[in-house]
């Protein structure tokens, strides 16, 4: 038996003030390192370990993965960083303040972007300065693989492959893996380690810095999963 730790980055700037941010790159709050100071301790405590640990390219998922690292004197453990595991992009809603969103478009549109597998949000174009293509970081990426908008299979359709080639093949070679990403795409990837239907996923809800355990068999099926707290 095997587990691995999914972990949403501790609360941001913008969750604090209610706002979508998608791929910007908004730093924690206060509260959101103290957050990832309590996830850290918490681990240690459980006596947890690991051999390596994966994060997006966004400085919230990196920061609170670099404080839960710290908190358990682990900070020279190998560290991956991929786009694939950023926040969904919600194209020209990010920013925006989402109580402002609900008054403009109604909650059930907005409930539908948010929550629908398959909702788009509004696309932005090419020559917005939330485009992706516009960053450094994302030089490598091709034309397609910078998004304009996504919905949720998008998130999971480019998060698998990095599940596949860089975190499924540590397992396999029993490392202990923490995953530090953000709270879409973790869902994205919790719906394909259980088999969530659509409907299911739309309910699922993971909170900011709370380490979530899989417990995996030998043939790495999710045999259960559960808060640490």
């Amino acid at each position: 038996m095997q587990k691995l730790v999914l972990l949403r980055h501790g609360e941001s700037l913008w969750n604090k003030e209610n706002r979508f941010t998608g791929w910007t790159d908004v730093d924690l709050s206060a509260d959101g390192v103290l957050q990832a100071v309590r996830a850290g301790q918490v681990l240690k405590k459980n006596r947890f370990t690991f051999d390596i640990a994966f994060t997006s390219v966004l400085k919230r998922s990196i920061k609170t993965l670099h404080t839960v690292l710290d908190q358990m004197d682990l900070l020279w453990l190998p560290v991956q960083k991929s786009w694939r595991l950023n926040e969904r992009f919600y194209g020209a809603l990010q920013g925006l303040n989402k109580a402002e969103v609900i008054r403009q478009y109604g909650e059930e549109q907005v409930h539908l972007w948010r929550r629908d597998p398959h909702a788009h949000p509004p696309a932005i174009d090419e020559q917005d300065e939330r485009f992706p293509g516009h960053y450094l970081r994302y030089n490598d990426l091709t034309y397609r693989e910078l998004p304009l908008t996504e919905n949720l299979t998008e998130t999971m359709t480019r998060v698998l492959p990095f599940w596949h080639e860089a975190i499924i093949p540590a397992l396999r070679q029993n490392q202990k893996v923490i995953i530090c990403a953000h709270g879409n795409s973790l869902r994205a990837l919790v719906q394909y380690i259980e088999n969530l239907s659509d409907e299911a996923v739309t309910e699922l809800d993971i909170p900011t810095a709370i380490p979530w355990v899989y417990e995996l068999d030998d043939r790495l099926n999710a045999m259960k999963h559960y808060y640490l707290e």
